[in-house]
């Protein structure tokens, strides 16, 4: 029988609902909690074998600050005898010693939806909660940093089928882990150091926008800001520029003004050697800010030099994968969403249905969510049963996304169509919506 530390907590309160929960969004003040309460471990024992102090340990479980570090996540894991793949790590060393010969590394049922959504959907075959992670070589070259690359590009393709509520820990762990090897890794030059940080750079977006996507704003400001000094130190000014434009639309909840400066100095990074694909995207958040700030005009002038960034794309021009994604179709449900904002139904309603016409259903998050721009759309152009009929749709395809925002964006679309209710179109949505 291998070793069990004085902490390690029982098998049935690892298949507790409410630990799994807590330990995949890392909220370890409910994991001593439980501990505490269903498995008999004293906080004085957590924070013995954790090395936390006892005091830190009483304001985590009163929800009072958060663990974040990556060694300290890697030394609860070990303490508790915590299953790597539960807080987004690989398997534990001591795993091996006592797991059976048949080891189920999906979790729970959740966990294997998850995997089966992926795999079936995008061709993945990496389940969610249990990623290899090989340890990284003596001396870091450029070649491994270009692996590491790749790996972050095939992440990323979660977040077209996934919300932030499944990806968060996964993109969190990664920055955690790139973190560690450029800080205690020994270079074999100084460019492969630089490109190690731009690639955090690059990882701290993706964790960012999936914390946003999953409802942690604050979470998110900081790795934006995280990003923005790892990409100005990596000298990456496509990166830096993009950090700008995240911040930005994180801002526009509470302080417009603020995030339209921030997207007019993201596209101040802009120069004659940015790709297009990331002209597009900094000039379609800056239109985006602008909308949202009631600026028509400057609106008009952010879209339409993101048209000119994607029509004059050399064949051929290489583009960051973190921007690939931005085309024509993207532009067209921007173009839609801002003249939404802007209360312009008639320029919004044509370019939304034309690009939600090429836009596929398996990227569900995304299509309710500019489904929902569509429907309010429709309303300010007095189209109610459209209206009705396009959100009927957005809640199909909101069902069950791990994402906090489309829902958001539908409630209040129902609100507005509240007072049509005696249309039979309206009475049944409504009715459907209804908790």
């Amino acid at each position: 029988m291998s070793f069990q530390p004085p902490a390690a907590l029982p098998r049935d309160l690892l298949d507790d609902a409410s630990m799994q929960h807590a330990l995949s969004t890392h909220d370890f003040g409910a994991v001593f909690r439980l501990a505490r309460e269903r498995a008999g471990i004293s906080y004085s024992r957590i924070a013995t074998e954790c090395d936390i102090k006892p005091e830190r340990v009483g304001t985590l479980a009163r929800d009072q600050g958060r663990i974040s570090s990556f060694g300290k996540i890697v030394q609860i894991a070990d303490a508790l005898r915590v299953p790597g793949h539960m807080v987004g790590l690989a398997p534990r060393p001591w795993e091996a010693e006592s797991a059976p010969a048949s080891q189920d590394w999906t979790g729970p049922d959740l966990h294997r939806r998850t995997v089966l959504q992926v795999a079936t959907a995008s061709g993945l075959a990496a389940a969610l909660p249990a990623l290899h992670h090989a340890a990284p070589p003596a001396r870091i070259t450029n070649s491994y940093v270009d692996r590491l690359r790749e790996r972050t590009a095939r992440l990323r393709r979660l977040d077209d089928i996934l919300g932030g509520g499944d990806t968060y820990c996964v993109y969190l762990a990664e920055v955690q882990r790139t973190k560690a090897v450029l800080h205690r890794g020994s270079f074999a030059g100084e460019d492969a150091r630089l490109r190690l940080t731009s690639l955090l750079a690059e990882q701290a977006q993706q964790a960012g926008w999936a914390a946003f996507d999953g409802g942690r704003g604050k979470e998110a400001a900081s790795l934006y800001e995280e990003s923005r000094t790892y990409a100005q130190e990596a000298g990456d000014a496509d990166l830096y520029g993009n950090s700008l434009a995240f911040l930005a639309y994180g801002a526009l909840a509470h302080d417009r003004r603020t995030a339209v400066t921030f997207a007019r100095a993201s596209c101040a990074t802009i120069t004659d050697r940015t790709p297009a694909s990331v002209r597009a995207l900094l000039y379609e958040r800056l239109a985006w800010a602008c909308a949202v700030d009631g600026q028509p005009a400057g609106t008009e002038a952010a879209l339409a030099s993101a048209q000119e960034a994607l029509e004059t794309a050399q064949d051929g021009e290489p583009q960051p994968d973190w921007s690939v994604w931005v085309d024509r179709t993207e532009l067209g449900i921007m173009t839609g969403r801002c003249w939404t904002e802007l209360r312009r139904p008639l320029r919004a309603v044509p370019a939304l249905t034309d690009a939600l016409g090429r836009y596929p259903d398996e990227y569900a998050r995304d299509k309710s969510l500019y489904l929902s721009w569509l429907a309010e759309a429709y309303l300010t152009a007095g189209e109610v049963e459209e209206a009705a009929a396009t959100t009927d749709r957005a809640l199909d395809l909101a069902t069950g996304v791990a994402s906090i925002r489309p829902m958001q964006r539908i409630a209040p679309v129902l609100e507005s169509l509240r007072p049509h209710g005696q249309l039979p179109a309206v009475r049944a949505v409504l009715d459907r919506a209804a908790p």
